[in-house]
């Protein structure tokens, strides 16, 4: 027998049988099972399984840590042992998804929908940070671009290449709400690029049109409709792209076959198009506006208890799955002052998760659970937390509390110098690269990493002196 077809068959031993699996799927680094019976999983005997690096239940999905590359390989085995055919992604996340309320259904749908842009987003972040290094006075007096002419152009590159994802933003989320919402994600990226054509009034410069009186107006049968577009913001393309699906399922069941792509796409796009422009658009935008105005007066006026609430809750966020509706928060704040306060703390919670993983890799003997902590750390430092979060913190418990006071501090800290972030990076380490580039931004988050690290790793380790039996848990 291999040895990975023994570590599927041990696994689905520890999680009850396979008349227990429902269906099941994988990521880059986990199993992704939905069980009929979460109760029947033996935790115990399934973390001790050799390559087991951890398991736990999020989102009605139990999750077994293996690690890259031989998730795959353990996967193809563990549906030959189980006797279940390959599932899906999407089957797997409808089939837990009948085990949720509507609120946990509402936060799913926002995960499944800014999940899949993510990479997108991340590597904008990461090239706008270098963008950031040539044209901002950050090692030296000179911006690196006036020290050296000859770079202006490959600044100039990088920055188009960066800022094309925030630039066309609505295009990503329509492709992806459009898809969520079962209609046709092609039709949701020209939607998304409707709304942020270059001939309307761009949203970043609505305010000063008002103020000025120079806002352009469609006059419609008599009503003057604002020709603005809605380059940055979230809401106006989520809402819109849920028509755009429901009008395009609708022609489809009464449109005969023979003339659908004659009619299907030209009036579902012709029928949200108005719609997004007339109504859609100018309330989620208020909304959205009126959603930030309120973080804005918060960190404004209690930065540093803003900073503390966010730094300590977001972990425990990370848990239910909740965080990732901040996504939307995020988009909006860059959109609308130009960058967002809640993602540097994102950063500092990310990296105090990591660090005190990486204090139980100092206090435990246990190769195995040693190893774990360390590797997991090192994720966490790049900015994917699960290993270390569920394979070791919430394990052990107190150094997930550990980590969470460290990460509130540092959130206070980053809050208090008001570090923005005009992009969304790699949340961990590299994460500074997406700071607003002064060199006082990098300075004081900088400070704010320290923080992040040397607070949670060595409470864990001081913590774990008053603790017993650590290696048997």
């Amino acid at each position: 027998m291999s040895e990975n077809r023994k570590i599927a068959k041990d696994i689905l031993k520890a999680i009850g049988g396979k008349e227990n699996v429902s269906s099941a799927t994988h990521c880059v680094t986990r199993l992704r099972l939905v069980l009929h019976d979460e109760s029947k999983v033996d935790k115990q005997a399934l973390e001790g399984i050799d390559k087991v690096k951890g398991s736990f239940a999020a989102n009605n999905q139990y999750q077994v840590i293996l690690g890259q590359g031989l998730v795959d390989k353990v996967y193809n085995e563990f549906i030959s042992e189980a006797g279940i055919s390959e599932s899906t992604k999407e089957e797997t996340k409808q089939a837990s998804a009948e085990k949720m309320n509507p609120l946990q259904r509402a936060v799913k749908g926002l995960a499944d929908i800014f999940i899949p842009i993510l990479p997108a987003i991340i590597t904008a972040g990461l090239l706008l940070g270098i963008n950031n290094i040539l044209v901002n006075a950050i090692f030296t007096d000179q911006p690196l671009v006036e020290m050296y002419p000859q770079w202006a152009g490959l600044a100039e590159i990088i920055n188009t290449i960066a800022s094309t994802a925030f630039a066309f933003l609505p295009a990503l989320i329509g492709w992806s709400a459009v898809k969520k919402f079962g209609g046709s994600p092609l039709l949701g990226i020209v939607l998304g690029l409707i709304l942020c054509h270059p001939d309307l009034l761009n949203a970043n410069g609505y305010a000063d049109a008002v103020k000025n009186g120079t806002v352009p107006y469609w006059n419609l049968f008599g009503f003057d409709i604002a020709a603005m577009g809605y380059q940055g913001q979230v809401l106006p393309i989520l809402l819109a792209s849920y028509v755009l699906a429901k009008i395009e399922n609708f022609m489809k069941r009464v449109t005969p076959d023979s003339i659908q792509l004659l009619v299907v796409a030209p009036v579902a796009l012709l029928i949200t198009g108005f719609l997004a422009f007339i109504l859609i658009g100018p309330v989620t935008f208020a909304i959205g506006n009126s959603i930030t105005d309120v973080f804005v007066f918060l960190f404004d006026k209690f930065a540093i208890v803003g900073g503390l609430i966010y730094g300590l809750f977001y972990a425990p966020l990370v848990i239910t799955g909740v965080h990732h509706t901040f996504l939307a928060v995020d988009f909006q704040l860059i959109a609308s002052q130009g960058g967002t306060f809640l993602w540097p703390i994102l950063v500092m919670s990310n990296i105090a998760q990591g660090s005190a993983a990486l204090g139980m890799y100092f206090v435990l003997k246990n190769q195995k659970t040693k190893g774990l902590s360390f590797v997991s750390s090192i994720s966490a430092y790049l900015g994917v937390t699960e290993p270390a979060l569920f394979g070791v913190n919430l394990r052990y418990r107190f150094p997930f509390i550990c980590a969470i006071i460290g990460a509130a501090i540092a959130g206070a800290w980053v809050a208090l110098n008001g570090i923005l972030a005009p992009a969304i990076g790699v949340g961990g380490l590299p994460g500074i690269l997406a700071i607003e580039g002064t060199r006082g931004n990098y300075i004081s988050f900088a400070i704010g990493m320290a923080i992040a690290i040397v607070i949670p790793l060595l409470a864990t380790i001081i913590t774990a002196r008053f603790q017993k039996n650590l290696d048997e848990k």
